[in-house]
């Protein structure tokens, strides 16, 4: 089953030249998707959707086969943002005591677990006085507390020191070892998803530019360094992008075969990372939709 399904989804907005295509669109349930594009790109308009705080102007939008709008959804889903709404003057103890209603499956004892676990000891103190860290680590407990089925995080590690990060990833990485949690996982931090993700989807200007399973993305391309008498009309049809300096180019190629048959030997293959084919693939798809 998908965890979420988009089918002939369309976007718009009044007071914006913006719009969200997504006309197909699945999530497989029980892994990591990492959704990956830069800001502006189109992520949070997406998740919004997914939770029904926004609707689309056409198309319709599952959650494990049930339509957003059904009331049952919503407490399937974990939700961890750039900016969570909390009251900057509440206790943590009382933010509690306001989220716990709406969940009937809330578990004290597994959120107890994970704020000790990220040193969240006193939830005496206010909202306002924990770091960004902290903030993110707090959603986070309330966000798995009730043990949903899907969990969506939007931008959850930026501006986060490496401490945190990995503390953040090392617990998303351990709920999805143990099974019943499907993770959507929403960034323009790729080197996160190198890590941890199972699946990979590239939106760019309200559009998927890519999609698929991480491990078959980055073994289907590769980076190709050379010289520049390499560049021929036939070697540059093969790349994604292509970036020259004085010393030579660096290109991202996803026909990697072809290239190897056209540059032999001459040219050095390197492993692509995330990054490296996200930022080919806007580059790409900016330069056709201009033309």
């Amino acid at each position: 089953m998908d965890a979420i399904s988009f089918q002939n989804v369309c976007k718009t907005f009044r007071k914006s030249t913006f719009t969200l295509d997504l006309p197909d669109l699945h999530i497989p349930e029980g892994y990591m998707t990492g959704f990956i594009g830069e800001n502006g790109a189109g992520k949070t308009t997406a998740i919004k959707l997914m939770m029904n705080m926004l609707l689309p102007n056409q198309g319709n939008i599952r959650i494990f086969g049930k339509d957003v709008s059904e009331a049952s959804v919503r407490a399937e889903i974990g939700y961890v943002g750039e900016e969570m709404g909390f009251p900057n003057g509440a206790r943590l103890d009382s933010l509690i005591k306001m989220i716990r209603p709406f969940y009937p499956a809330w578990d004290q004892a597994e959120f107890s677990h994970i704020t000790k676990r990220f040193g969240l000891t006193d939830l005496h103190q206010k909202y306002k006085d924990l770091s960004q860290g902290k903030r993110k680590q707090f959603a986070l407990a309330t966000a798995l507390a009730h043990h949903p089925r899907l969990l969506l995080l939007d931008e959850p590690t930026a501006n986060l020191d490496p401490l945190v990060r990995n503390e953040i990833l090392t617990l998303l990485a351990e709920r999805l070892e143990k099974g019943a949690l499907t993770v959507l996982f929403s960034t323009h931090i790729t080197s996160d998803l190198d890590k941890i993700a199972d699946y990979l989807l590239f939106i760019h200007q309200g559009r998927i530019l890519l999609q698929g399973g991480k491990d078959e993305i980055l073994e289907s391309h590769s980076i190709v360094k050379g010289s520049h008498e390499l560049l021929t009309e036939e070697s540059r049809s093969c790349f994604l992008d292509c970036q020259e300096t004085e010393f030579g180019f660096r290109a991202v190629t996803s026909r990697i075969p072809e290239t190897r048959e056209i540059l032999g030997r001459e040219a050095v293959y390197e492993k692509a990372l995330v990054e490296d084919i996200f930022l080919a693939y806007v580059k790409k798809g900016k330069d056709e939709w201009k033309s």
